[in-house]
């Protein structure tokens, strides 16, 4: 921790002095906790970050219609169009992987789940399903299952290891809810948990922003700061040390998320990808959703505000929409590729900038909750890294069976709670009918742990009439017994 004198000086250095304008009204252990929180800045980098930031805020959304291109069709591939044999194909070459340990999973589970409207981290929300089961539980019993599937095709268990990227004000509550259910039957020294970085809030004028007497206001960095966090935290050694090669990571809040899914990583190994991204088909030409395309021959995410109407619309000559492969944040990476990102591109991302209602103390000391957007926060997008990618794929799969996420309180009607549960069942739906069973009624769910994707149900539901509330569960079920 550096001396007060020394934090004086990097602040004065960079017209941050106000920072401690309240120092001598604190208290003993609160000024030696500010000091430890100032220390971990880095105000170089802050100032550098702010400068650039500044740049981004200043720029006009531009439209980028004249220099889009679609990805090329030697670089991408729709699930339903590929024959039943190709994609056998790529399944057992991703179980294959799974089941030599060459496999990890990172979750991105830094949001707090402020328009969530919950006080806890997003993957401990239950959404109400029949289970009781919390976004964390699926996703880690998916990873059983996908293990357990890899060791029935090769004769080989593998080791899934599930890191997971928290952030300040996620991590310890996340850690305790894992520990406290036991990791949902995972190894626990195969759950790695890390947090992301934070970077402070600025007013427009390039102040940093008190938020109270005694501590500055820092958000996370954004998802792209897994780059900067994974270096930060040893992980890519750790993954290294696993003999780890291949990353599958996804967002926390999808609840039809394939963890680890073996066709996804399959393909990707199969093309000699060292980066690729799983995409659902936009919906309408104006769903407000970031495309993925190449943009002067880079591979990048393009948002909805920098095309165009004309653009958004546009179709090919089977009437699909040509600009119509929507992120949904679940993306495949070597190891080496994420080496060579966090130690040589992670400092040429492009920051995300925000107009945002911060909170502040004013000259008063008194704390003030803004009406209106008083500061800017900074972000990094984890998808920025696909131009420096030098073999690039895309697999587009159907949105009804991989996407569904939980962004939203159930008033917003979208992407929330009910919205979830109401597509996880209806899948499973679709998955017993597919076996032969009879659902009558919308309240059936499948415990992961019987089944990943929909297989190994005929002797569970064949022949047999669903109409009522029930869980087609294993012997082994961790039952959820709340926080």
């Amino acid at each position: 921790m550096l001396s007060l004198e020394d934090i004086r000086t990097k602040l004065g250095k960079y017209n941050q002095s106000h920072v401690l304008q309240f120092w001598e009204e604190l208290a003993p252990e609160a000024q030696t906790n500010f000091l430890s929180q100032l220390s971990d800045i880095n105000f170089d980098d802050v100032s550098n970050l702010f400068n650039r930031a500044l740049g981004s805020l200043s720029e006009e959304t531009k439209k980028l219609d004249t220099l889009m291109e679609p990805i090329p069709p030697d670089q991408f591939e729709y699930e339903k169009g590929v024959d039943e044999d190709k994609l056998e194909e790529y399944r057992k070459k991703g179980l294959k992987a799974i089941s030599k340990s060459r496999v990890a999973v990172l979750l991105l589970a830094g949001g707090q789940g402020t328009r969530l409207g919950v006080p806890y981290p997003k993957g401990m929300c239950p959404i109400s399903l029949p289970s009781g089961k919390t976004l964390f539980q699926i996703q880690a019993e998916r990873i059983r299952s996908v293990v357990r599937l890899a060791k029935k095709e090769t004769g080989s268990t593998g080791r899934v290891c599930w890191y997971i990227m928290t952030s300040q004000a996620t991590h310890d509550a996340t850690a305790k809810f894992l520990e406290g259910h036991k990791y949902f039957g995972l190894n626990e020294d195969d759950v790695v948990l890390f947090q992301q970085g934070l970077l402070p809030s600025f007013s427009y004028d390039g102040r940093i922003i008190l938020d109270r007497k005694d501590s500055i206001s820092l958000a996370p960095d954004g998802n792209g700061g897994i780059y900067l966090a994974l270096r930060k935290n040893n992980i890519l050694q750790d993954m290294e040390r696993r003999g780890v090669k291949y990353v599958h990571v996804h967002s926390v809040d999808n609840i039809l998320v394939k963890v680890a899914d073996p066709v996804f990583i399959g393909y990707c190994v199969m093309k000699g990808a060292d980066c690729g991204n799983k995409v659902v088909r936009k919906e309408v030409p104006t769903e407000p959703v970031g495309v993925v395309c190449q943009v002067d021959g880079r591979f990048q995410v393009v948002e909805y505000s920098e095309i165009t109407d004309q653009t958004a619309n546009l179709r090919d000559d089977e009437g699909n929409l040509i600009f119509r492969a929507g992120n949904i944040c679940n993306h495949f990476f070597t190891t080496g590729f994420l080496k060579l990102i966090s130690e040589n591109y992670e400092d040429q991302l492009k920051l995300h900038v925000a107009r945002k209602k911060v909170p502040f103390v004013n000259e008063k000391g008194e704390r003030v909750t803004p009406s209106s957007p008083n500061g800017i926060k900074i972000e990094k997008f984890i998808f920025d890294v696909f131009q420096f990618s030098k073999n690039f794929v895309t697999w587009e799969v159907p949105r009804h069976t991989e996407f569904s996420p939980v962004k939203n309180s159930e008033s917003a009607e979208n992407d929330c709670p009910s919205t979830a549960r109401r597509d996880l069942l209806k899948l499973h739906k679709l998955y017993i009918q597919d076996a032969g069973g009879t659902v009558t009624c919308d309240e059936v769910e499948i415990s992961p742990l019987v089944s990943y994707a929909g297989e190994n149900l005929v002797e569970r539901v064949y022949g047999k009439v669903f109409d009522g509330r029930t869980v087609i569960s294993a012997e082994e079920e961790v039952v959820p017994n709340g926080f």
